[in-house]
C-alpha cells in the first residue's frame, strides 16, 4: 500500500469539507482527478475509506485511521520544513491556521504581517471557520493553531489570551436609533439589516443568536466587507454589526453612529487554541508566541 503525500493531503481536505467537491478545490485538484486519487487509495488499500452519501462524504473506520496517520505525516514533514528551511534554499515551511472572521479582519493581518516578515521561507494557510469547527478541527488534528471565542466550549484545548472583540451595531447619523448609546439584539431584530455574505463566519453566529430566541434575520443587502456593511448603514440601507475596531475605523470616512449591544455574547474574548500535548514545530511554536505577545503600535 504506497500514498504519496498529494493524495494525503486530499485525503484530509476532503474528510474536513465532507465534501470530495471542495476538497478537490483546496487541494487544487479538478474533481475528476480528485475522484480518481480517491478510488485509487481505496483500491490499494482494498478498503472503503469514504461513505459516500448525498450530503457528502464521511470517513469509515478504516478512513478514520488513514486520516489520523496522515495528519501524523504531513505534521512531520511540516517539523522536517521548519528545521531545515534555514539551511536549504527554496524548502517552504507552511503553518495551518483556523480563524473566525473577526481574528482574520481585525486583528491577524498586523500581527501575521510582522512575524512573516521575518519569517520569508514560511506560508501560513489561513482560513476563516466557526469557533465551532475551529475546536473540532483543532481537536481532530485537522489544523494546528485556531483562534476562537468563549462563546463555543473548548474543552480539552490549551488556550491562549489573544484579543477582546467587542460588537457593535452600526446605523446612519439620521436613523431613529442613532441617539441611543447602546441596544439590545432582540430590539435591533426589529429593523433591516446589511449583513456579510453567506459563508462569513460572524453572520454565522450572529444568524444562530437570532435562532436561539425564535427569530430571523431581515436582509437588505449582504456584502463582502465591515468597510460595505458601515457604507450601507450610513445610507440608511440597513442596520449592521460590526467590531468595534472596524467601526471606529469607518466614522473616519462614514457617517454612522456605533451602538454598544447589551448583550453577553456580544463581547467575546479571543483566544489562540491548541492541542495540550501538541508537538509543534519551532515554527509554529514561535507563531503561537509571537501571536500570544503581540503589543500593537
Amino acid at each position: 500500500m504506497r500514498f504519496d503525500l498529494i493524495d494525503l493531503r486530499l485525503f484530509l481536505a476532503v474528510v474536513e469539507a465532507g465534501s470530495i467537491t471542495h476538497g478537490a478545490g483546496v487541494a487544487n485538484l479538478s474533481l475528476a482527478a480528485a475522484s480518481e486519487r480517491l478510488r485509487g487509495m481505496e483500491d490499494k488499500g482494498g478498503v472503503q475509506l469514504l461513505a459516500r452519501g448525498r450530503r457528502g462524504v464521511t470517513t469509515t473506520a478504516a478512513g478514520e485511521a488513514l486520516a489520523h496517520h496522515a495528519r501524523l505525516v504531513l505534521r512531520q514533514m511540516e517539523h522536517l520544513h521548519g528545521e531545515l528551511g534555514e539551511y536549504a534554499r527554496g524548502l517552504r515551511a507552511s503553518i495551518r491556521l483556523l480563524a473566525n472572521t473577526a481574528a482574520i479582519t481585525e486583528f491577524l493581518p498586523d500581527r501575521l504581517g510582522r512575524w512573516l516578515e521575518v519569517h520569508p521561507q514560511t506560508d501560513i494557510d489561513l482560513k476563516e471557520r466557526q469557533s465551532s469547527d475551529i475546536v473540532k478541527a483543532v481537536s481532530g488534528g485537522l489544523a494546528e493553531i485556531g483562534i476562537i471565542s468563549d462563546a463555543v466550549d473548548a474543552t480539552g484545548l490549551r488556550l491562549i489570551p489573544f484579543a477582546i472583540d467587542r460588537l457593535v451595531a452600526v446605523v446612519a447619523k439620521n436613523h431613529p436609533l442613532a441617539e441611543a448609546r447602546q441596544i439590545g439584539f432582540t430590539d435591533l431584530l426589529d429593523h433591516a439589516f446589511t449583513g456579510l455574505a453567506e459563508g462569513s463566519a460572524l453572520q454565522d453566529h450572529i444568524e444562530g443568536q437570532a435562532a436561539r430566541i425564535g427569530r430571523r434575520i431581515s436582509y437588505r443587502l449582504r456584502v463582502r466587507s465591515f468597510e460595505d456593511v458601515c457604507r450601507l448603514a450610513a445610507q440608511d440601507v440597513g442596520v449592521g454589526i460590526v467590531p468595534q475596531t472596524a467601526a471606529r475605523r469607518c466614522r473616519r470616512t462614514t457617517a454612522i453612529s456605533a451602538l454598544r449591544l447589551t448583550d453577553k455574547w456580544a463581547t467575546r474574548r479571543l483566544s489562540i487554541c491548541l492541542r495540550p500535548n501538541e508537538d509543534l514545530s519551532p515554527l509554529a511554536r514561535d507563531l503561537v508566541e509571537h501571536l500570544g505577545n503581540f503589543k500593537p503600535d
